[in-house]
């Protein structure tokens, strides 16, 4: 054998369909496959259940999904993202639509969004007409509107940029 790498002669059977013929390249090979999934599902992705009926039938209630925690490192939100957005003090993660960019005029009208005084068109949305309020805001620098697309069990705000966790891949 011309391999210079050390190896250890595995004999039983059921220990090599474990570990293979090289017990130390698959312990190799174990340990770049642990930092790598740390890495990507502690660091890069955060994985999230979606709890709730406010983002039907976009996202649906049990379902599992990730934020992509680098998204907005170079930019921020852009109108349609669908974002997570954690609550001051918790560790909830609500996931809604952005809708509102930095510097725009949103109104909630029967249920409908409008910006800058145009509609706009939802056709991911449910239950239109079903949230009454009757509000409006201007948005400030690094402030965004968000929303769920149920409208009939969601709730809308404005959040800071900071707040957004990252963007819902898939």
């Amino acid at each position: 054998m011309n391999n210079t790498e050390p190896t250890w002669e595995v004999s039983a059977w059921w220990l090599r369909l474990i570990v293979g013929r090289r017990p130390l390249r698959t312990l190799v090979r174990m340990i770049v496959v642990v930092i790598t999934a740390v890495v990507l599902f502690k660091v890069l992705l955060i994985p999230i259940r979606v709890t709730g009926h406010s983002m039907e039938p976009t996202y649906r209630d049990g379902r599992i999904n990730f934020l992509n925690h680098y998204a907005y490192t170079r930019h921020g939100p852009s109108r349609g993202d669908v974002v997570g957005v954690q609550v001051e003090g918790s560790r909830l993660v609500l996931l809604k639509r952005v809708l509102g960019l930095p510097g725009e005029h949103v109104a909630v009208l029967d249920g409908r969004v409008a910006i800058d005084g145009r509609m706009l068109e939802e056709p991911y949305v449910k239950g239109v007409g079903q949230l009454r309020a009757r509000e409006s805001a201007l948005l400030g620098d690094r402030q965004y509107f968000i929303i769920g697309g149920n409208r009939g069990v969601s709730a809308y705000a404005v959040v800071q940029l900071r707040e957004i966790k990252g963007k819902v891949l898939f």
